[in-house]
């Protein structure tokens, strides 16, 4: 039986390479962004214009799912807000509307598939979180204690619904060439690029393992986050600065 699948924030970046990555292994997939103009023709695709810090919409949507294909097996959070900006500059609405998106949104996508996998018995929600979570990162304030409130909710989600067997995971990309990485300052050459991530978490989408990196490597650097929290993000912190500095010499 086909899976059905629902993942926010599909229509670029990541999100969409994930879509096409899935609806190529003939996996059913609804799709939920602002927009939708990137998205193939497939039979097995149903696209909805979606805000994720509205339920009304997200429940209208996942109704229309369950009418459709009968359930959602799987959640993917994966839309996404951030602003690189320093502290002081920033206002506590700027911060407000990261953790409508990364945090709160996640949630009203929780609260609107969990009684449809609670009935089926069965569901896995994968958290799409970040490195910085762990580590901090300077200029990103909104986005890395968002990720961090979404590893501490998912572990508890996954503790709570376990018996359930509904799986509740986070799944990590690398620094990737995207809308939400440009604030870097790093060359987009040094990062992923987001159709290669797109289709390597593709193949983890279903998983049930507490966390899922895309690849070897990546994995290593994640552990690495995890466990080294402070020397590893004072690293990141050089390395993107001095990407940041090379960047502005290089345009004078």
């Amino acid at each position: 039986m086909k899976r059905v699948i629902l993942i926010t924030g599909g229509n670029n970046g990541i999100g969409l390479a994930m879509t096409q990555s899935l609806l190529a292994m003939d996996d059913r997939v609804a799709v939920l962004d602002l927009a939708l103009e990137n998205l193939p023709q497939n039979s097995n695709l149903l696209p909805f214009v979606c805000d994720v810090t509205k339920p009304p919409q997200i429940q209208k949507a996942v109704d229309e799912i369950v009418d459709r294909w009968g359930s959602v097996d799987i959640l993917v959070n994966n839309a996404c807000l951030a602003f690189f900006t320093p502290f002081e500059d920033r206002t506590i609405d700027d911060i407000r509307s990261e953790f409508e998106v990364n945090y709160f949104g996640y949630l009203n996508l929780i609260r609107a598939v969990l009684p449809i996998m609670k009935k089926q018995s069965y569901g896995v929600i994968h958290n799409l979180s970040s490195g910085v979570g762990f580590t901090g990162m300077p200029g990103m304030t909104g986005y890395t204690s968002t990720k961090g409130a979404i590893e501490a909710l998912t572990r508890t989600l996954a503790l709570e619904y376990g018996p359930s067997n509904i799986t509740f995971n986070v799944m990590h990309p690398p620094l990737t060439r995207t809308h939400s990485a440009a604030g870097f300052g790093i060359p987009f050459e040094m990062m992923a690029d987001p159709e290669a991530v797109g289709r390597k978490l593709a193949k983890l989408v279903g998983k049930t393992n507490p966390m899922l990196a895309a690849g070897f490597v990546h994995n290593i650097q994640l552990q690495m986050s995890y466990h080294l929290r402070v020397p590893m993000g004072k690293l990141m912190s050089m390395f993107s600065e001095k990407a940041r500095q090379n960047k502005k010499e290089n345009s004078a």
